[in-house]
């Protein structure tokens, strides 16, 4: 993945009366940039429980279980915790107009999003302890992104719907039933779903063609849904074949019924994509922004995403009970991240018109 080196934000020097200027609540003006890559973890530790507080954007407690890590935190360092969710520009959005008046300390953002707050200064760096263990392709280079988590496109089939559940792209456009793949116009889910399928038949990052040709025969034959995978039009009987992210998947099969649900990752392959956080450049709690990253890369952080059917960027050994959550790793085996990032940010730019002159055009 290419990557830009941004200038290092001006060092701040931590003492008792930077603390105390950045024990500010959301919503007041935010303290200088503080260099928390240059401060042992035992310094952001002590600042986090000065400044008692943490606001995240996008990262609400039933999305890969992040209540846990909020609850975990707010023991840990005494942090009183605020989300607001929103979508990844959304959250860059905020933290541009708001400027030096940031009232956001830490985001989730698609990996896509994190280049382009890194090129944007919009992100405090910080490495955290665990640095050495993320994949190259999941990180940037001085701490501006990181990614916690994965999700890879999986297949999920209603067995009330489908009598032989689908398990490779092959299945899905010989079967007779319909697929439901979300707004591809909008939507960061069914846009990987496009990059998956034309992965699958010979398509990449830069050539998005067999992908749309393959949705544009669906809806040729009257088999793409235009109904949004969601767990409420799943439960309500609905979606019969939906993609969408595994951890989606598996989350909304256990939440409804586990076993009236199948879920696979395509046999001949599909696309990994990760979620990583980025600490706003002014942040008014810092601090505690840097400890909530270190934590979500520890064992404990790693194993909370878990349980909320991500997959852990870390390879750690997850217990019993938790690994059986997740699908079996011999599904993974021909999957993979994008291998260029700037070309699928500039294909995604063309998608939303190549959808809707090539395939919705067919569409009932």
């Amino acid at each position: 993945m290419n990557r830009q080196t941004l200038k290092k934000l001006t060092a701040g020097v931590l003492s008792l009366s930077l603390l105390a200027g950045c024990s500010s609540g959301a919503g007041e003006k935010a303290a200088s940039a503080v260099d928390v890559n240059n401060l042992s973890l035992e310094e952001i530790e002590t600042g986090a429980k000065t400044e008692g507080e943490l606001a995240s954007v996008g990262m609400p407690d039933t999305w890969a279980n992040w209540g846990q890590t909020w609850d975990e935190l707010e023991k840990k360092y005494e942090l009183k915790h605020f989300d607001t969710d929103m979508s990844s520009a959304e959250e860059l959005a905020k933290f541009e107009s708001e400027g030096e008046n940031g009232t956001a300390d830490i985001g989730d953002v698609g990996i896509a999003f994190g280049p382009i707050a890194e090129e944007k200064s919009l992100t405090l760096p910080y490495k955290t302890s665990y640095w050495d263990e993320i994949p190259e392709w999941a990180k940037d280079d001085n701490g501006d992104w990181v990614v916690g988590y994965t999700g890879t496109l999986a297949f999920i089939t209603d067995k009330n719907k489908v009598k032989e559940t689908p398990t490779s792209w092959e299945d899905l456009k010989n079967g007779d039933y319909k697929v439901a793949v979300g707004d591809v116009m909008t939507a960061n889910q069914a846009q990987f779903a496009v990059l998956a399928a034309a992965y699958a038949f010979g398509g990449d990052e830069k050539n998005i063609q067999p992908g749309i040709d393959f949705f544009a025969e669906l809806a040729k034959e009257g088999r793409l849904s235009t109904s949004d995978p969601s767990l409420a039009n799943l439960e309500k009987g609905e979606i019969e074949v939906a993609i969408m992210w595994d951890f989606n998947a598996l989350n909304y099969r256990d939440k409804i019924e586990t076993k009236r649900f199948d879920v696979a990752i395509p046999e001949e392959g599909s696309v990994m994509s990760g979620y990583a956080t980025i600490i706003n450049k002014h942040a008014p709690n810092p601090h505690a922004a840097a400890a909530a990253r270190e934590y979500i890369l520890s064992d404990k952080g790693q194993e909370n995403l878990a349980r909320g059917y991500a997959r852990p960027i870390r390879d750690i050994e997850l217990p019993k009970e938790v690994e059986a959550k997740l699908l079996p790793d011999e599904m993974y085996n021909n999957v993979q991240p994008v291998e260029d990032q700037k070309a699928w940010e500039e294909t995604t730019k063309q998608l939303p018109q190549m959808w809707q002159e090539e395939v919705l055009i067919h569409a009932n």
